[in-house]
Order: structure tokens, then sequence, then C-alpha cells
């Protein structure tokens, strides 16, 4: 017991989830959705995925208070998906799971659809992205 802590009081302990832990559940939750082709991470991330490293919270941008989240979800939708109602059903996925997992609760889920995804005549997929 602390010397500076009343008789009888528990000592004050707190759980600190970070960014990068939500960022991986929020991750995984939108990539779980159909239609969903992957996350768009930008450069950096794609550097890190040449060089072998998979990140979960590619795409994710996080803002995580002491009881609140708030997240930002950079996506790359099938071509032919119905883009608002793919767009609800990662909010929706992403909300129950961040909240069920971590306790926080989720403020805002922005979707943000960076790009499309087909395949082309090899079979590969290809993503085209819109540009400013």
């Amino acid at each position: 017991m602390d010397r500076d802590e009343p008789a009888g009081e528990a000592p004050k302990s707190s759980v600190k989830i970070a960014d990068e832990v939500v960022g991986v559940i929020a991750g995984i939750a939108a990539a779980e959705v159909e239609g969903v082709a992957s996350m768009s991470g930008g450069v950096v991330s794609g550097l890190g995925e040449m060089l072998g490293k998979k990140s979960f919270s590619k795409g994710v941008k996080v803002e995580v208070g002491e009881r609140q989240a708030a997240l930002d979800l950079f996506v790359v939708l099938e071509y032919g998906v119905r883009i608002p109602e793919v767009a609800r059903l990662v909010q929706e996925n992403v909300k129950r799971a961040v909240e069920s997992m971590t306790g926080l609760q989720v403020v805002e889920v922005n979707v943000h659809v960076a790009g499309v995804s087909f395949h082309n005549e090899t079979g590969r997929e290809e993503e085209t992205r819109l540009r400013d």
C-alpha cells in the first residue's frame, strides 16, 4: 500500500489499450466483410509488405481516449459491390468488434473508399485508385 493512500481504499489502477491494438481489431473486422478486397495503407505500408511484414492495422487510423475511440478506415472494395451497403456493413462490424473486445465506446467509424479491385484476364487482381 502506498503511504499517500487513505486506509481502506484500493490502489488506483487502469488499463490502457494501445491504438495499434484497436487498429488491428478494426482491420481484421473490416476485412471480414464480404466485398472488401483489401485495406489501403499507402506507400509506407506497401513498403513494409514488400519486406515481408504484414500489418493487420494497415489502412486504419485510430484515436483512442480513456473510454472512447474514433476510427478511419481506408478500404479497397471489389468491383460490382454496392458501395454504400458494404461501407455500412464495415462500420457495423468494426464497431461491434472494437466495442466487444475492448469495452471502448466507438463514437465514429469513417469509411474511405480508396479504390476498386477487379480481376483482369490473367486472373490477377488489379487496383484502380482515383486521385484528387
